[in-house]
């Protein structure tokens, strides 16, 4: 079997499998919709009748709840898979994640900094609307502010040093967790409870508006990240061998830098913080797939889908009918498949 089609054959099973996942995800829960009904319905949306039976209140209860909370966990999970993969790339570190540049940390302190002190200012309280989008654009400009900091502190002659890059994103984590824990110990009982779901992920508040505030910031990297995936191979041949083969080094950097910021700030505006997803998926693709990045990079972004539509599932039927933050199953999940890994890469290099 050639390389083509091979990963043809990887890319229809992981399509197979995210839509598998989104169809048993949209039907599962306290009203269940049978796999036929949810294709049914999808379908008549489009025009499409088939002969299958079901109530408009089924219908009503997949499109307006289903299915929006679905959808925001594919977009999302994309997002984190695939900017998992392009850090993992421009670090040339497996081990590097979206957390890594300060995207979580920045965004986790300004949402909680707006929870704290939006009892302050008497205009929220009447006005649930403006504390929805104001919550949103504050913690991705919150994300933003922390990366350029670490962006900045990183430019030498212009040029970015990963060394450097990798030290400030832990000064900036290290100081954005510090006023994070102040803010949350100045919190009263109710405002502690809505920081600790936060920032532990919840796809909870997901809706159609939701949705439509998400997808412009994952699609353009979802589509920009494969044009520059040939780039980023020759990348790992080092900087100066990128160079001499035409790259443009310091472009590609902040290319990158800007795509897998995007893709995870407004995923942890609308979510929250959810861990593991950028670090495990890349790792999981890249044992089937290999460390090409053309076949990586969209792959990750299949399973990241899959990974966390899955996850969401998981944590809002377990303890039916409460909700398990997702962010918890997406780390009981993923250590395994890490550990594993780690335990695999430390025997080859005992080999």
């Amino acid at each position: 079997m050639n390389k083509g089609m091979k990963r043809a054959g990887i890319v229809t099973v992981l399509v197979g499998m995210l839509i598998a996942a989104v169809v048993f995800s949209t039907g599962i829960g306290a009203m269940p919709i049978s796999p036929m009904q949810v294709i049914a319905i999808l379908l008549a949306k489009t025009g499409i009748r088939v002969p299958v039976a079901y109530e408009e209140g089924t219908a009503a209860v997949l499109w307006m709840i289903r299915l929006p909370r679905v959808v925001l966990g594919v977009i999302i999970g994309a997002g984190l898979g695939i900017a998992g993969a392009a850090l993992q790339g421009l670090f040339r570190n497996p081990l590097a994640d979206p957390g890594l540049i300060g995207v979580s940390a920045g965004a986790s302190l300004t949402a909680v900094m707006l929870i704290v002190l939006q009892s302050s200012f008497s205009f929220f309280a009447d006005s649930p609307l403006l504390q929805y989008y104001l919550m949103n654009i504050v913690t991705f400009c919150g994300a933003v502010v922390a990366v350029l900091i670490v962006f900045r502190i990183s430019l030498r002659n212009g040029q970015a040093i990963m060394s450097t890059m990798l030290l400030a994103g832990i000064a900036i984590n290290a100081l954005c967790n510090a006023i994070t824990g102040l803010m949350t110990y100045v919190s009263t009982n109710e405002q502690l409870r809505s920081i600790i779901f936060w920032l532990m992920g919840s796809l909870g508040g997901a809706s159609w508006r939701t949705v439509l505030a998400v997808l412009p910031f994952v699609v353009l990297p979802l589509i920009f990240l494969p044009r520059i995936a040939y780039a980023l191979n020759v990348f790992a041949l080092g900087e100066r061998e990128a160079m001499h083969s035409g790259v443009k080094v310091s472009r590609l950097k902040t290319q990158l830098i800007i795509c897998a910021t995007m893709a995870v700030a407004a995923g942890v505006a609308v979510a929250g913080v959810i861990g593991f997803v950028g670090l495990v998926v890349p790792h999981i693709v890249r044992q089937v797939t290999g460390p090409d990045n053309r076949i990586l990079i969209p792959c990750s972004a299949l399973l990241g889908a899959v990974l966390l539509t899955v996850s969401d599932l998981l944590c809002r039927t377990i303890a039916a009918p409460a909700e398990i933050p997702v962010g918890i199953v997406t780390a009981i999940i993923g250590t395994p498949f890490f550990i594993w890994l780690i335990l695999k890469e430390k025997k080859s290099l005992a080999i």
